[in-house]
């Protein structure tokens, strides 16, 4: 959906005057402010969904016609777009969105490969604090909030200075922390991440927890509220598990691990919905795959890739014939997929560089069954396929329509835009101070109370 800034100025001219704009609170009141209100997003580690809330919130923020830009200012994974370097988000972000922002002022640092000893041994001249506070006053001329994505936890970035602690501060934000679900890791997490973002000033206004599963673990939302409340942090809002959005496709592996296509398959862009490792026999291992599947298997294990691909035959014939006459067959495979319209095996990786037969390779063509082979031994390849980075694409379609769904029917927008920080002359405003420095003055005057007490007692 195009941003209400590159709508022509439609939305903003018939918005109240900048001096009585007003803004939503979760009491359902209205508050009056006057200035660009901001909120910097980081997370607990990769893969935990910074992207997908960063994407689902400003969707939201535009829905409510609210003028909101977006600047990730330190990215590590970029694309060249018309020869300019950008990070992958940032791009996202302007495809989706339509926002009318360059590249250059959205994603202003991006980290190549190199430039972390370029950067220690004093090879890098650029004041990379200027590029990012110039980038940042441009995205956020005349808009009503900007929503600042950081990169990882709060401590990337601190070999060159940048960490994300470092930037919120420079920047006068504060932040959410985004993690994934669980219960005493991402508590852990968040409170640690905290931490430094208090060291450095900066306050941590709530969480917002990905990949709740509340079908299995209908309790998980209160556990998660009441845990972090227990260390003074409010939870925002949580956002269902969804494969589509949570594993990797098949493509993705393609990219990130080296190796050789031998056999395209009909989708690459399937989603690897679980992972199992060839080490049984074949009767053994077709109980333990399914549709969705990846059998990660040496490439000369010719028994269990044709137990297999006859496996996948079956079910593509049960599959066909569905109906009375089928009742009663023995299912192909013994796992039963997520999604029960899925019959087919998501495809199969060989390991320690042996490659299939000329049989085998040439079956598993005709049945157009993905397979890649790799280099790395079975343990190796199983870990890299476990570390996938899952990215959204901007010619995702269906998964970016998803992640708004899913935002506007499980976030809080106004409870989280309530928690934008406002600033005021490019000077941060925030309403009330760190949770760690209230904490620490609390102590400090404890303490003298009971120097006090001391002293006259003393006397």
């Amino acid at each position: 959906m195009p941003s209400p800034r590159s709508s022509g100025g439609g939305s903003r001219a018939n918005a109240p005057d900048e001096a009585e704009r007003t803004t939503p609170t979760r009491g359902h009141e209205t508050r009056r402010h006057t200035a660009m209100r901001q909120l910097y997003l980081a997370a607990t580690g990769m893969n935990r969904g910074k992207t997908t809330v960063s994407l689902g919130l400003m969707a939201a923020l535009h829905d409510r016609g609210i003028d909101a830009g977006f600047i990730k200012p330190v990215g590590q994974r970029y694309a060249i777009v018309d020869g300019q370097p950008a990070d992958e988000d940032a791009i996202l972000m302007r495809s989706a969105l339509g926002l009318p922002d360059p590249l250059s002022v959205m994603s202003p640092v991006h980290i190549p490969r190199g430039f972390t000893k370029a950067y220690i041994s004093g090879r890098v001249d650029d004041d990379l604090p200027a590029r990012i506070r110039d980038a940042h006053r441009q995205v956020s001329a005349g808009r009503e909030a900007v929503l600042i994505e950081g990169t990882g936890h709060a401590g990337v970035g601190a070999v060159v200075g940048l960490s994300n602690a470092i930037v919120a501060r420079m920047l006068g934000a504060p932040a959410a922390i985004v993690s994934e679900a669980g219960v005493g890791r991402p508590i852990d997490e968040i409170v640690l991440n905290r931490a430094l973002f208090a060291r450095h000033g900066v306050e941590v206004v709530g969480a917002i927890v990905n990949k709740v599963d509340a079908d299995a673990h209908p309790s998980l939302p209160t556990v998660l509220r009441e845990g972090l409340a227990h260390h003074g942090i409010e939870l925002l809002g949580v956002l269902p598990y969804r494969p589509p959005l949570s594993n990797p496709t098949l493509q993705m592996l393609v990219e990130q691990m080296p190796g050789e296509l031998l056999s395209p398959g009909h989708d690459p862009e399937a989603v690897i919905e679980h992972v199992a490792i060839g080490a049984m026999q074949p009767r053994h291992l077709l109980e333990r795959i399914g549709p969705g599947s990846l059998l990660i298997v040496p490439g000369d294990r010719s028994d269990a890739i044709r137990a297999a691909l006859a496996a996948v035959r079956a079910a593509r014939d049960s599959a066909a014939r569905r109906g009375f006459f089928n009742l009663g067959r023995r299912p192909a495979f013994g796992r039963r997929p997520a999604d029960p319209r899925r019959t087919e095996l998501a495809g199969m990786l060989f390991t320690g560089g042996y490659r299939p037969g000329p049989r085998d390779l040439a079956q598993l063509r005709e049945a157009g069954v993905f397979a890649y082979l790799v280099e790395h031994d079975t343990y190796p390849a199983a870990s890299a396929v476990h570390d996938l980075l899952v990215k959204i694409h901007p010619s995702d379609g269906e998964k970016i329509e998803l992640i708004k769904r899913l935002a506007a029917d499980h976030l809080d927008i106004d409870l989280i835009y309530d928690r934008f920080a406002a600033t005021a002359a490019g000077r941060p405003t925030t309403s009330r101070p760190p949770i760690a420095g209230r904490a620490s003055l609390l102590r400090r005057l404890t303490g003298l109370r009971r120097k006090g007490r001391g002293g006259a007692g003393s006397r």
